[in-house]
């Protein structure tokens, strides 16, 4: 074994214990599906603000947008202004309205949250079947996690694959929302100074100290290298080939705000008025977390062409630049970036089965039989079983290796916001109250848009094609609102819910 594996090995054993002693607090906090979903919407700003960029960032952050970088150069920054820009814009344009509407209605997840305003267990339950696109989001962090055990201790890709898969259903399974924010926020603290220390190694590898001399050396490499490297709009790339595509991105960076796993994390806040300090320290953490990005870009001006796979491309560079502790701990923090975004969503999909299905569906409306105490213990036992589920079905997507991570996670951030985004704007900024029917046919037109134009090869772009088609879905929306008339029976006081 290597003095790295050696490092990696006994750094992860020990974040295992932590992950441990941290769930098994969760697993005592947690008594009722609302504990599982939410919390109990007891947490205090500055933990949801790291956890909300931990489960934001993911492990795409460390392996596949620095590969972006290392592949199509300088144009990958406008993903970096569209991360740090439209997202958090659009957590401030959702969040506050979203839980002043929540405390009223007190949902656990997005899909719970649209039903109860909208007075529409088929937006419910359609929603709910939308957010199954993030089976693809988990699938990624699997991937993720999967290499850094191939890469760097040496496992089959397949056996690193199992070991994450068992590890992060395992923690889920017994702490729900608690054991995901408590490592969360945790591991959002490990990630910004990964992203400080990448950064910063450039500034010396290249231009000694002076991050002027630095980027003029990177620049004049790439260049040589490719002059695509370096031009804003790069014709190779493909999300950065046009201003249509980058459009694309900002608008899907915004609706993103507002996926279901984040938008937990909302509904898990304690006081509306700590809303503000959420938001701080999560574009503070994000904006640090972020500049990693360089880390791509520094890997192609030192090591061109030596990654298998663009996706370890900054692995590359961290371990020809820095001693094997540093890279070991890095390592680990590229682990806790898949597990801090895996297990929030994990929770998201289990609670959709468990609450926005069985309780808010199948018991409310008698079809099941059961009582309060009854409902909520088998809630929780679905909710529970449906992570191991999806954990199966993630790790058989991503069995064999993809080749960019960062698509297999877009595929599924696209459709849930595609689906999902019209109704929850109209929500929050509709003037008028508007027919069920209105948000139903929005979920399924902004979906179907997504599907034909990015599956059909009409849009070859991932985050434009549901970019574009979650406009689609809210100009539907809106247009419905105003046009489809209203049932006969009030379903949801949302106008009282507004006034207030």
């Amino acid at each position: 074994m290597s003095e790295l594996q050696i490092y990696l090995s006994v750094g992860f054993i020990l974040f295992l214990c932590i992950m441990g002693w941290l769930g098994y607090i969760a697993t005592k906090k947690t008594k009722t599906i609302s504990d599982f979903s939410i919390g109990g919407a007891s947490l205090g700003p500055y933990v949801l603000g790291l956890s909300f960029t931990a489960t934001a960032l993911s492990a795409a952050t460390f392996l596949g947008y620095p590969g972006w970088s290392y592949e199509w150069g300088f144009s990958n920054m406008w993903l970096y202004l569209s991360l740090l820009g439209a997202g958090p814009l659009g957590l401030i344009v959702v969040a506050k309205r979203a839980r002043k509407i929540n405390a009223k209605q007190v949902s656990l997840s997005l899909p719970d949250w649209l039903g109860d305003f909208f007075g529409s267990d088929i937006l419910r339950v359609g929603s709910a079947l939308i957010m199954l696109f993030n089976i693809f989001y988990i699938a990624a962090q699997f991937a993720a996690g999967a290499m850094i055990f191939e890469y760097m201790l040496g496992m089959s890709y397949t056996t690193g694959l199992v070991l994450i898969t068992v590890i992060v259903v395992i923690y889920v399974f017994a702490g729900g929302a608690f054991a995901d924010i408590y490592t969360d926020a945790a591991q959002a603290i490990t990630m910004v100074i990964a992203g400080v220390v990448v950064f910063v190694s450039g500034i010396y590898v290249f231009g000694d100290g002076s991050i002027t001399q630095a980027f003029t050396n990177i620049t004049d490499n790439l260049a040589s290298q490719d002059g695509n490297l370096v031009k804003v709009i790069n014709p190779d790339s493909q999300y950065f080939y046009s201003f249509s595509a980058i459009l694309g991105i900002f608008i899907i960076q915004f609706a993103f705000a507002s996926s279901p796993q984040l938008f937990n994390k909302v509904l898990a806040l304690e006081k509306e008025k700590d809303l503000k300090k959420m938001i701080i320290t999560y574009v503070a953490t994000t904006f640090l977390c972020l500049i990693i990005f360089f880390g791509g870009i520094y890997s192609r001006a030192a090591i061109p062409g030596v990654p298998e796979a663009s996706d370890l491309a900054l692995i590359e560079y961290i371990v020809s630049v820095f001693p094997v502790i540093v890279t070991a701990l890095i390592g680990m923090v590229i682990l806790a970036a898949a597990m801090s975004t895996t297990d929030g969503i994990f929770v998201v999909m289990s609670t959709i089965f468990a609450n926005d299905i069985y309780y808010k569906v199948l018991v409310k409306r008698g079809i099941v039989k059961a009582d309060e105490t009854e409902a909520n213990r088998v809630a929780m036992i679905i909710s529970r079983f449906a992570v191991v589920a999806v954990g199966i079905v993630a790790f058989l997507l991503v069995k064999n290796p993809p080749e960019y991570m960062g698509n297999v996670m877009w595929i599924g951030i696209s459709g849930v916001a595609a689906g999902t985004m019209g109704p929850i704007l109209y929500a929050i900024y509709g003037k008028r109250k508007s027919s069920p029917r209105a948000a139903e046919l929005s979920m399924i037109v902004g979906l179907f848009s997504y599907l034909i134009m990015y599956f059909g090869n009409i849009i070859p772009s991932t985050m434009a094609a549901g970019g574009y088609a979650t406009v689609i879905g809210v100009v539907v929306m809106w247009i419905g609102a105003y046009t489809l008339k209203m049932p006969m029976t009030k379903n949801l006081e949302e106008e009282d819910i507004k006034a207030e």
